[in-house]
C-alpha cells in the first residue's frame, strides 16, 4: 500500500517570524483536526504553502527540516505568486464567482498565468515525495488545475479533489474565460467531492455542456477512465465542543461574561470579514427587529466578532467601515446607560472564549449570503450542553441541508431574518431542545472523522469500479494476441458496428461518410476475413458507402442483409409489420416541435429520434419525456425502445443484431471472430458470439463483451495491427 499525500494552499500550520527567527503556530481548522487522523500516520505527508515569503536559502533549508519532524513539506511561494496567485486569481477571480458575486470578479490574464504557474510549483513539489502507488488527496478552489497536471505525470496515481467552497451554476462558470481549463482541471481526479448536492449539479451540468462528457448516476465517463463526483457534507469535531461548553474553564468564562451582560437574552454572530457572509445584512435584520418590537429593549443583545481578512484590500474595507456605521447608528440609536444593542468586536478569540460565548449565547444569528458548509452552525450546536438554544441559519449556507431543524431563513429577506429573531425569542423550551438535540444527533453521527473515512471508502469503491473496466482494457498485450490468433487463423470473421465505432459521432449523421484511411483499412481486412459491417444505419446509406467494397452488411439492426456473394442484392432478414409508424411519428413530431435542434430520421422499420444538435440538458430532458411516451405506447404494438447515443429508437424487439450475426455463424466453421461495437444495442451482438470469440465495446461502459477500447481511433489502430 502506497503512502496518502494531503494537498492545500495552506499547510495545518502558520510560520511566523518572531525575533530574527520563524515559529510553527498549529492551526485550529476544522480540516487540520479532521485530516490529522491521516496525515500523521506511516509514511503520510502534508504538502501545501507555510504562510510566508521566505527568500534565504538557508531559512528555507531550516523550514523543510523542521516541517519534515512534524510530517509536512512546504511549497514556496514569492511575494509576487501570493499578490498574484493567492490574492489575485483565487480570491479576486475564483472567490467571487463561486459565491456568485459577478460584479467582484477580476479578469485579469497575468493572474491566471500566475495561478498555472503555482499550480505548477505543486505539482513538482508532490513528485518529489509521490510514488506511482500513493494516493493524493487535493483541497479547494486555489489548486483547481492540480489533479490534471498530477494525472499527466502520475497516470495510474489515485487522485482525489474536494472543493470546500460552494460551486457556480453553469451560467456563472461560462463568464470565466479559463472555464475549460479549470474544468479540465478537477477531471483529473478520481474523485470530486463537494459539500452538497446543489454544486455536485452544477459542477457535472457545467462538465457537460463545456467539456462535452456526459455523467450516469455521478459517474463522468472521460476519455478513458471513470470519474465519480460526490457530495460529503463536512462535519467538525463534535467531542472537542461539547466538552469544552462542559468544562470548568468555560463556565468560568461564561460566569465572568455573565456578570458583566446582566440578564439578558444573547444572538451570537461569529464571521470572518467577506461580503458573502452578509453582515451588513444582519445588522439591518437586527435593526428591523429592535424597530419593530420596542418591548425587547434592554433584553437582547447581539455579540458580533468579525475577524479580520484581506485588511489591504478595496472591497473589504469598504465592506469594514460599511459595517462600522451600521453598527455605531444602530448603538447610537438604541443604546441606554445600562444597554448596548451590539458588542462588537473586530478581532479573533481564543479556544475558550469562543466556546463561552457558543456556550452562553441564546441564538446564533448565521445568515450568509452564500456558503459552501458553515461550521460556525454546528459549532455552535455541539456547544449547546444544556440543549437550551436556537440556530437561525442561512437556507444559502451548505449547512442548511442538514440542520432542518434550525430556523431556516432567506438572508435577503430583512423582515423574514427579523421575524426570525422573534420566533427564536419566543420558542418554547420543549421546542428548542427537540430541535437541538435532533441536531446534535446528526452533527455527531457524521463528524469531520467520519467525513473523511466515508469520503476515503469512497475512494476505493471508485477505484475498484475502474479496475474492472481497465482489466479488460485492450492494451498492448492484447493487441499482441488478437494479431498472433488472426495470423494463424485460416478462416476469421469480423463484425464491425459504424457510427461510434469506425468514426465519431456527428452533428449530421450524413457527415459519418467513410474517409479514405477507412476505406483503405477495408480493403485490408477483407483480404484475410469475412467483415460484416453491421450497424443501425438504413441500407440505402449503407450500400451506397461501401458498394465497392468486398463487405458484407447489416442494415437497421438486422432487418436487412446484403452478403457479398455476387447478387450484390439486400435480402429482408425479418418481415415487419409498419402500421405502427403514423401514431408514433406524430408523438414524436411534436417532441420536434417542443426541441430546437431535434428530428426524426425514417428508417424501413424503425424511427429514430436525433437529438445530438439540442441544448445540452434539453436533449436529455426531452429524451426521457418522449422516452416514457413512447413505453407506454410500445406496449400495445409489441415495439422496442432503444436507447443510442444521443438518439432515440424504436422498432421491434424480436429484429436485433445478435439475430442477424447469427444467420453468418452458422455451420461456416470461423477459427476467429472478433466483434467489435459502441452502445448496448451492440450488446446483442456479444451475447451472441461464440465462447472463443473476442468481443471489444467501444468505451469504458458495463459490457458483455470481453474487452473494453478507448475510442474509434484506438479501434482502427487495433485492425491496422490486425494486418
Amino acid at each position: 500500500m502506497g503512502k496518502t499525500i494531503i494537498v492545500s494552499n495552506r499547510l495545518p500550520v502558520s510560520l511566523r517570524h518572531k525575533n530574527g527567527k520563524f515559529e510553527f503556530k498549529p492551526s485550529a481548522g476544522g480540516l487540520a483536526t479532521g485530516l490529522g487522523s491521516i496525515y500523521k500516520e506511516g509514511e503520510n505527508i502534508w504538502i501545501g504553502w507555510p504562510g510566508n515569503d521566505v527568500a534565504d536559502a538557508e531559512q528555507r533549508a531550516e523550514i523543510i527540516i523542521e516541517l519534515h519532524e512534524l510530517k509536512m513539506a512546504p511549497v514556496f511561494l514569492t511575494s509576487r505568486d501570493i499578490e498574484q496567485f493567492y490574492e489575485g486569481f483565487s480570491n479576486e477571480t475564483l472567490w467571487p464567482a463561486f459565491h456568485y458575486f459577478t460584479q467582484y470578479i477580476n479578469y485579469d490574464e497575468s493572474h491566471w498565468e500566475a495561478y498555472v504557474r503555482v499550480n505548477e510549483k505543486f505539482c513538482e513539489a508532490i513528485l518529489k515525495k509521490a510514488d506511482p502507488d500513493d494516493t493524493i488527496w487535493v483541497h479547494d478552489y486555489q489548486l483547481l488545475l492540480l489533479p490534471q497536471m498530477l494525472r499527466d505525470r502520475l497516470p495510474n496515481a489515485t487522485i482525489a479533489f474536494f472543493q470546500h467552497i460552494p460551486f457556480p451554476s453553469y451560467e456563472i462558470m461560462r463568464m470565466l474565460p479559463w472555464r475549460k481549463e479549470i474544468l479540465s482541471g478537477m477531471c483529473g481526479a478520481d474523485l470530486i467531492g463537494f459539500h452538497t448536492y446543489d454544486d455536485m449539479r452544477h459542477f457535472l451540468s457545467a462538465v457537460g455542456r463545456i467539456l462535452g462528457l456526459s455523467n450516469e448516476s455521478g459517474y463522468i465517463q472521460s476519455e478513458n477512465r471513470l470519474i465519480n463526483v460526490d457530495s460529503f457534507p463536512m462535519g467538525i469535531d463534535y467531542n472537542k465542543f461539547a466538552k469544552s461548553a462542559k468544562s470548568k474553564k468555560t463556565k468560568d468564562v461564561v460566569k465572568k461574561f455573565k456578570e458583566l451582560l446582566g440578564n439578558q437574552k444573547l444572538l451570537l454572530s461569529i464571521d470572518r470579514l467577506d461580503y458573502s457572509k452578509g453582515i451588513p445584512q444582519r445588522i439591518k435584520a437586527f435593526d428591523d427587529f429592535l424597530s419593530k418590537n420596542p418591548e425587547y429593549h434592554e433584553k437582547v443583545s447581539m455579540i458580533m466578532i468579525v475577524v479580520p481578512s484581506r485588511a489591504g484590500v478595496k472591497s473589504y474595507i469598504e465592506l469594514k467601515e460599511e459595517i462600522d456605521t451600521l453598527v455605531g447608528r444602530i448603538n447610537s440609536d438604541y443604546s441606554t446607560l445600562n444597554w448596548v444593542p451590539i458588542h462588537y468586536f473586530y478581532r479573533s478569540f481564543p479556544f475558550e472564549e469562543l466556546s463561552a460565548f457558543y456556550s452562553m449565547s441564546d441564538i446564533a444569528l448565521v445568515t450568509p449570503l452564500r456558503d459552501g458548509m458553515n461550521l460556525v452552525c454546528k459549532e455552535f450546536v455541539a456547544s449547546k450542553s444544556e440543549n437550551n438554544g436556537v440556530l437561525i441559519l442561512s437556507e444559502m449556507a451548505g449547512a442548511s441541508k442538514e440542520l432542518q431543524d434550525a430556523i431556516l431563513v432567506n438572508p435577503n429577506n430583512l423582515a423574514g431574518v427579523s421575524d426570525a429573531i422573534k420566533q427564536a425569542l419566543t420558542l418554547e423550551k420543549k421546542e428548542q431542545n427537540a430541535r437541538i438535540k435532533s441536531m446534535q444527533d446528526t452533527i455527531q453521527r457524521y463528524d469531520v472523522f467520519q467525513w473523511v473515512k466515508v469520503f476515503m471508502d469512497r475512494l476505493d469503491h471508485v477505484k475498484k469500479r475502474q479496475y474492472d473496466l481497465q482489466s479488460k482494457e485492450v492494451d498492448a498485450e492484447v493487441i499482441s494476441e488478437l494479431h498472433g490468433y488472426y495470423q494463424e487463423s485460416k478462416k476469421p470473421i469480423i463484425f464491425l458496428d459504424y457510427d461510434g465505432t469506425l468514426v465519431g459521432f456527428k452533428n449530421k449523421p450524413e457527415d459519418a461518410f467513410p474517409d479514405k484511411e477507412l476505406k483503405n483499412l477495408i480493403d485490408k481486412l477483407t483480404k484475410k476475413s469475412q467483415v460484416v459491417i453491421i450497424s443501425g444505419r438504413d441500407k440505402e446509406t449503407l450500400g451506397n458507402w461501401f458498394k465497392d467494397h468486398d463487405v458484407d452488411l447489416i442494415a437497421e439492426h438486422g432487418v436487412w442483409l446484403h452478403k457479398n456473394d455476387g447478387k450484390k442484392k439486400w435480402e429482408p432478414y425479418a418481415e415487419v409489420d409498419d402500421n405502427w409508424k403514423p401514431d408514433i411519428r406524430q408523438v414524436m413530431e411534436y417532441y420536434v416541435q417542443r426541441t430546437p435542434g431535434a428530428f426524426i430520421e425514417e428508417k424501413h422499420h424503425s424511427l429514430v429520434w436525433h437529438y445530438r444538435k439540442v441544448e445540452s440538458g434539453l436533449g436529455d430532458l426531452r429524451m426521457r419525456e418522449l422516452f416514457s411516451h413512447l413505453k407506454y405506447m410500445a406496449r400495445g404494438h409489441n415495439l422496442q425502445v432503444l436507447e443510442g447515443n444521443m438518439v432515440l429508437e424504436i422498432k421491434r424487439p424480436d429484429i436485433n443484431k445478435g439475430r442477424a450475426a447469427s444467420s453468418f455463424l452458422k455451420g461456416n466453421g470461423y477459427d476467429f471472430v472478433l466483434a467489435i461495437g459502441d452502445d448496448w444495442t451492440d450488446e446483442d451482438t456479444f451475447k451472441a458470439m461464440p465462447k472463443n470469440a473476442y468481443s471489444i465495446r467501444v468505451g469504458y461502459s458495463y459490457t458483455q463483451a470481453n474487452y473494453n477500447i478507448k475510442s474509434p481511433k484506438e479501434v482502427r489502430y487495433l485492425l491496422n495491427k490486425l494486418t
